[in-house]
């Protein structure tokens, strides 16, 4: 069936491959209940708690790969904290939001949300294969929210169609890889039409929690209507599987750009070296890092969140010691809908005018000059000090601006 060294693939060894490597016998064979989880794992008492409540917060859903992936004998594990909820889910903070992002206030119809200028998040789905519990959209994700009617999304068309500006398009949900192949292909299609729309962009997980979604038949609707971007959401480097290359491997050897976002957890990937080890294992898979988000502040996960300066210290510890493609963007969505504000160590010491002083990325310091403005010159002596004083003529400008010798 699978190779593994996990134990607890053990529990699916008499599964077909056929079957195995079906995404819709791994979407029928989640694990959903209490009872169904028991079966194949031993659940830690805080465990028990969250997967015997989770019907009150965000359902339990859980794919065969997935927990075939899990540490059994770990509650630490990576793979495991993300799948089964705890009792920590029932601890509401006082900052915790039901809408963190603001979605709701800026969705002129169902299904879509426009909050920056050129660009629109449509969501197609409620539903996913796995649900997250970091899930900043657990508020509708598992929920029937019916996002999926036509309704919606003829609305949705018509609302960018009429909207001249809106050039960019990010289909999300829940995951819209859970719709069939024939229903991407009509939204698609329909995207494709509005002759406003450059850029399309597919954000999903699948390929991640169920890697057997991606098909021949997957790819042939999204070669169909290209260049669509997918955006993926990895957080740890044991998610990249063999598997999860495979899937990976055939979007881009078909000419698909992949993208991967990521979400800061506590516990989970908030150390440099883990973080490091994953935006590289993300380029080995052909995969471009482009987003670290600080883990927003939705109800019921506040056990996952860091405080921003970790966030700054993981970037601190890459920028300038690894690639620069390996070097996302770290950001934080701010609360209630003020959009993405990217946040950095801070590299310039000091300005004055005509020059800032730098930092690199090993703590030396720089100093660069500007351009000199129109009317002033720069008088360089050899030992590199510079003094400025007004332009008379031209003539004067061209003979003190000339290079010192060496």
């Amino acid at each position: 069936m699978i190779n593994a060294a996990n134990s607890l693939a053990e529990h699916w060894k008499d599964v077909p491959e056929s079957d195995w490597e079906d995404w819709h016998w791994q979407i029928k064979n989640r694990v959903m209940t209490y009872d169904g989880l028991k079966e194949v794992i031993k659940l830690t008492p805080a465990e028990e708690i969250g997967v015997k409540r989770s019907k009150g917060r965000l359902l339990m859903a859980i794919t065969p790969y997935w927990l075939s992936l899990i540490d059994e004998m770990r509650p630490t594990c990576p793979i495991r904290k993300q799948a089964i909820p705890t009792a920590e889910e029932f601890d509401v903070s006082a900052f915790d939001m039901e809408d963190p992002c603001g979605e709701d206030k800026d969705s002129p119809v169902p299904g879509l949300v426009h909050r920056y200028p050129d660009r629109v998040l449509l969501l197609v789905t409620e539903k996913c294969a796995m649900y997250c519990r970091h899930c900043t959209r657990r508020r509708i994700v598992g929920s029937e929210a019916h996002l999926t009617s036509p309704q919606n999304f003829e609305k949705a068309y018509e609302y960018i169609r009429n909207n001249h500006r809106v050039r960019d398009v990010l289909i999300s949900g829940g995951d819209p890889l859970m719709l069939p192949d024939e229903t991407l292909d009509d939204i698609l299609k329909n995207l494709r039409a509005i002759p406003n729309v450059e850029f399309i962009r597919l954000g999903t997980r699948m390929p991640v929690t169920v890697p057997m979604r991606v098909t021949e038949s997957l790819i042939a609707v999204l070669k169909k209507y290209s260049p669509v971007w997918v955006s993926l959401h990895f957080n740890h480097p044991k998610e990249l599987t063999k598997r999860c290359r495979k899937a990976c491997d055939m979007l881009a050897d078909a000419g698909i750009p992949l993208g991967s976002q990521t979400v800061l957890l506590k516990g989970i990937n908030d150390r440099p070296s883990t973080m490091r080890r994953l935006m590289h294992e993300l380029l080995k898979a052909r995969v471009r890092p482009y987003y670290i988000y600080q883990c927003d502040p939705a109800r019921g996960i506040s056990h996952f969140r860091t405080p921003i300066a970790t966030g700054i210290n993981i970037m601190e510890k890459m920028r300038g010691h690894t690639s620069g493609y390996a070097v996302p963007t770290y950001v934080v969505d701010a609360p209630g809908g003020g959009g993405k504000i990217p946040v950095a160590p801070n590299y310039v010491i000091s300005q004055a005018k005509g020059s800032f002083t730098l930092r690199n990325y090993a703590g030396q310091m720089f100093t660069y000059h500007e351009p000199v403005e129109e009317g002033e010159v720069v008088r360089v002596s050899h030992q590199g000090k510079h003094a400025k004083k007004d332009v008379k003529t031209a003539e004067t400008k061209t003979a003190e601006t000339k290079p010192a010798a060496a």
